[in-house]
């Protein structure tokens, strides 16, 4: 049976909330109105996949963050392999009409979706096609349909679970000794995103370690002798660490007990440290003030490119 995820009592495609009216004159809620932010369209989007329905997701998500008040509501039907299975799908289609995005290989199924979906008046979408058929026509090849095969427990994906475990035993400057092993190794002062961006590289199979540059002690001398790993330091503008450590120590109850932490001036220091570090030994600098860390991981991943084609 295919797994389904579904936004449970959602209203129908579209939907429109309304604002809230102000207590004030006329005049003051038509200035309010005026300042306020674009109204949300909600809609819904059936994500149809023989498979896990990442591939479905992630388009969804790259496409849908190009329209700022569009919020999709999502269903989501994973592993949808049989005619019952569709059926069953056909009717929440049904139920809530929306967009419709697939990746179905099967094409008794592709075709009873794309009828049924004709039927209701529902855009229906095959994200793979142009992809697949530019594939065919560039290399001249018979496609060889397998639901899911980007999944399969190949070395690749031993690989992949390698590396996470690495990550996990490495992480925060544990076993430095070990560091020669990595791929990567990440650098930088406390809250610039080391350990969620080592976890995104391990994801992708690349064996990441950091090690934190902490004020009151040397960097490992074991970091010094690297020769297989890259060394990338992190940093960001000092405002913004002193702005995330003070939300941090507030959450701890601790803005007291350790004040040079979050003090500017002291930051300041901290990250002059690191690039002047980063510097001498001439490792890769990257900001992270204002990038996401899938954003981070993808120039590591171009750097790491970039040096083994050399």
């Amino acid at each position: 049976m295919g797994r389904k995820i579904s936004s449970r009592n959602q209203p129908a495609f579209p939907i429109i909330p309304q604002m809230n009216k102000t207590k004030n004159s006329a005049d003051k809620d038509q200035q309010d109105r005026s300042k306020a932010e674009p109204l949300a369209t909600y809609f819904h989007v059936h994500l149809v996949s023989d498979s896990t329905g990442e591939t479905l997701n992630t388009m969804l998500q790259a496409t849908a963050s190009q329209f700022a008040t569009a919020k999709p509501l999502e269903h989501i039907y994973a592993l949808v392999r049989s005619r019952a299975q569709m059926e069953r799908t056909l009717t929440e289609i049904d139920a809530s009409p929306g967009l419709v995005l697939y990746t179905i290989l099967n094409p008794e199924l592709r075709r009873l979706l794309e009828v049924r979906c004709s039927e209701l008046q529902t855009p229906a979408i095959s994200i793979l096609d142009p992809l697949l058929n530019a594939f065919t026509d560039y290399l001249d090849l018979e496609k060889t349909p397998k639901p899911g095969a980007q999944h399969k427990l190949d070395d690749a994906y031993f690989r992949r679970i390698g590396a996470i475990d690495y990550t996990l035993t490495h992480d925060d400057g544990q076993l430095v000794w070990d560091l020669e092993s990595a791929d990567v190794v990440l650098i930088g002062v406390s809250r610039t995103s080391k350990t969620p961006t080592c976890m995104y590289l391990a994801n992708r199979g690349i064996r990441a370690a950091n090690v934190p540059l902490v004020p009151t002690s040397d960097p490992p001398a074991e970091l010094f002798g690297l020769h297989k790993p890259m060394v990338v330091g992190l940093v960001a503008s000092p405002e913004r660490l002193a702005q995330i450590r003070k939300s941090r120590l507030g959450g701890m109850n601790a803005e007291d007990t350790v004040e040079d932490y979050s003090d500017l001036e002291h930051i300041r220091k901290e990250v002059l440290r690191a690039k002047r570090l980063c510097a001498k030994h001439q490792w890769p600098i990257i900001d992270v003030t204002r990038k996401s860390v899938e954003e981070t991981a993808a120039a590591i991943l171009t750097k790491l490119s970039a040096r083994k084609n050399l």
